[in-house]
């Protein structure tokens, strides 16, 4: 139960952290693709539960390196729904390599954070 209170709190707090730093012009984009891969983290760890940690930071970078790649695919029904906010928030638009170094960044960080909290 603690392992999933503390990702649902990692989930309530990263979320509008991430919204926010796409506002405040000095934070560089790519903080809030480090912080939306922390969420894809704390997502995964909810339902991975008893997994341990690295198997769920593997399983996150794949997710999102597949759904950074998938930004390649232009099936219209796929570009409409990334034209949505909910689409935009979820696929993100246009493929770029930067952002799969902050991906690995992100994850490395909530990683370590979560190793550091002995067992959550």
């Amino acid at each position: 139960m603690r392992k999933v209170l503390f990702s649902l709190i990692g989930i309530i707090v990263l979320i509008p952290i991430g919204l926010c730093s796409r506002q405040i012009s000095w934070i560089p984009e790519e903080t809030g693709d480090a912080l939306w891969a922390m969420m894809v983290f704390c997502i995964w760890r909810i339902i991975l539960v008893k997994q341990e940690l690295r198997l769920i930071a593997i399983v996150s970078l794949t997710h999102s390196f597949l759904v950074e790649f998938s930004q390649l695919i232009r099936w219209p029904w796929l570009v409409s729904f990334r034209n949505t906010f909910i689409g935009h928030m979820m696929l993100g638009q246009g493929f770029l390599w930067t952002d799969l170094l902050a991906y690995a960044i992100g994850i490395a960080i909530i990683y370590w954070v979560f190793k550091g909290l002995k067992g959550s």
